[in-house]
């Protein structure tokens, strides 16, 4: 049976909640004591739920509606109840989002006390500073944008797409895949699609594989080390029916889309899921038992953990992918945990705390057992266990955390690892110590080594990176004779 969480009703926003909930408590001279004391919720409690801090759950939101002498679908309305309250809302989340967080500006307290005209100010020169970011950003900024706007989707459905789901169950039906690890059953799917393969030497450099449509062919390099990966990743862009990207945007859900399909063929629903709930039952699960089980790398077994653990498991997660230099490469999160951002919300090439568990596995000299930590953060306490895999870029953490309250169903859990960390404050680990600031002030000039991608503006064509040029000549040359 799948675990389910009890939560809001479908499309409350708590900070719209809160402000409707303060406004009808007002109007009918209820002080925070009285509303408590009506619902059977600490004064404090309530304070919360009028700020947006807290999401009531349904049966609370059904006393407080009943306090208040309401229809509980009067608290749910996606609308603010006042001009004023519009303005406070507004305030409110762009001090708690990326912009004004990234710039350091301090929070002013959003309350009666706040006149109206300062209110309005504030959010029409934080509207404008908005605007100008937008206005002048480039290519770079519209593919952080992009990301931001993916992740943020993946969230919403705790990353999991029953329909690609649904897409593996009857590929793998089909060939007669049994369950367990998938291996020559590769070519069967192929074969059942409709595709050969050609395993060539002269692969272009900008890709992965080429998919020849007119002639019904997967080209794939003759070196690859797994090639389960790129073939099945091509073969989800047909069955999907991908067409051309029509944007960066676009071409971001493609790719998580075949990659998504491509691990839920590697690892099928079924059998991954009745794995981990046993694992939980016994409070053992594993990110490495998960990749033996079904012999696919870390990292792809790290993913589809975030793929069935909040839907079937009822278990928030979150995961990193981190270079050796400290920025995060890639990452994913339904449990609180507050990763490093930009002003647009992107996390793609921020510095990951040096305390978190994705950057003090580097200094384990252990690379063969999983390191396990516990980290206190500003946003809570979370649990992670975190590899280091080695490729051609460089070497990268792979990680997989949960809050504090869900750790108790994992192996490692009894590790006594554990670190504080500050960030985003920059006393945490960004600025040096004053002494050392101090004695090197003006007697210091490193020359950075930034990764290719920081400077440059995004890959022009179609299909962002690859060289059209390249694949079509090699297209070309392999091609049956006419």
């Amino acid at each position: 049976m799948t675990t389910t969480r009890t939560s809001p009703a479908p499309a409350a926003d708590a900070l719209v909640v809160g402000r409707r909930i303060r406004h009808l408590r007002t109007a009918r001279g209820m002080t925070l004591e009285d509303l408590g004391a009506a619902v059977g919720r600490a004064p404090s409690q309530i304070s919360m739920l009028e700020n947006g801090h807290r999401e009531a759950k349904v049966s609370v939101l059904q006393r407080v509606a009943a306090a208040l002498g309401v229809p509980v679908g009067a608290l749910l309305v996606d609308e603010a109840p006042s001009p004023r309250a519009a303005l406070e809302i507004a305030l409110v989340r762009a001090q708690r989002g990326p912009l004004l967080s990234s710039l350091d500006v301090p929070e002013v307290a959003v309350g009666r006390s706040l006149p109206t005209d300062a209110l309005t100010a504030l959010v029409r020169l934080q509207e404008e500073l908005q605007r100008l970011l937008t206005e002048r950003a480039a290519t770079p900024e519209e593919a952080r944008r992009a990301n931001a706007e993916l992740r943020a989707t993946m969230r919403a459905q705790d990353n999991w797409f029953p329909d690609l789901e649904d897409h593996a169950s009857r590929l793998l039906a089909a060939v007669g895949h049994p369950g367990g690890p998938l291996s020559q059953r590769t070519a069967e799917i192929a074969a059942h699609l409709g595709f050969a393969l050609h395993h060539v030497h002269d692969l272009p450099h900008s890709t992965r594989s080429v998919t020849d449509l007119e002639h019904r062919r997967i080209y794939l390099a003759h070196d690859a080390a797994d090639p389960r990966s790129p073939l099945l990743q091509a073969l989800a862009t047909q069955v999907l029916g991908h067409g051309e990207p029509r944007d960066y945007g676009d071409f971001l859900r493609q790719r998580v889309e075949t990659n998504y399909l491509a691990a839920a063929l590697m690892v099928p629903q079924d059998g991954a899921v009745a794995m981990l709930r046993e694992a939980k039952e016994a409070r053992r699960l594993s990110v490495e038992d998960l990749r033996d089980a079904f012999g696919v790398p870390y990292e792809t077994a790290a993913h589809r953990f975030t793929n069935l653990a909040t839907r079937h498991l009822g278990i928030p997660v979150h995961f990193m992918k981190v270079h050796e230099s400290g920025t995060l490469h890639k990452a994913y999160e339904n449990d609180g945990v507050a990763f490093p951002s930009d002003a647009l919300g992107a996390i793609e090439g921020q510095p990951v705390c040096r305390r978190w568990t994705a950057r003090v596995v580097f200094a384990i000299p252990d690379r063969f057992s999983p390191y396990y930590q516990y980290t206190d953060t500003p946003s809570g306490t979370f649990w992670c266990t975190s590899r280091v895999q080695s490729t051609p870029d460089g070497d990268f953490s792979v990680s997989v955390g949960v809050p504090f309250s869900h750790v108790r169903w994992f192996q490692g859990r009894e590790t006594r690892e554990r670190a504080t960390s500050g960030c985003p404050e920059p006393s945490c680990c960004r600025r040096p110590p004053e002494d050392l600031a101090e004695r090197w002030a003006g007697r210091a000039w490193p020359a950075a080594r930034p990764h290719a991608s920081t400077l440059a503006a995004l890959p022009p064509g179609v299909f962002p990176g690859v060289d059209q040029t390249e694949v079509l000549t090699f297209l070309e040359r392999h091609a049956p004779a006419r």
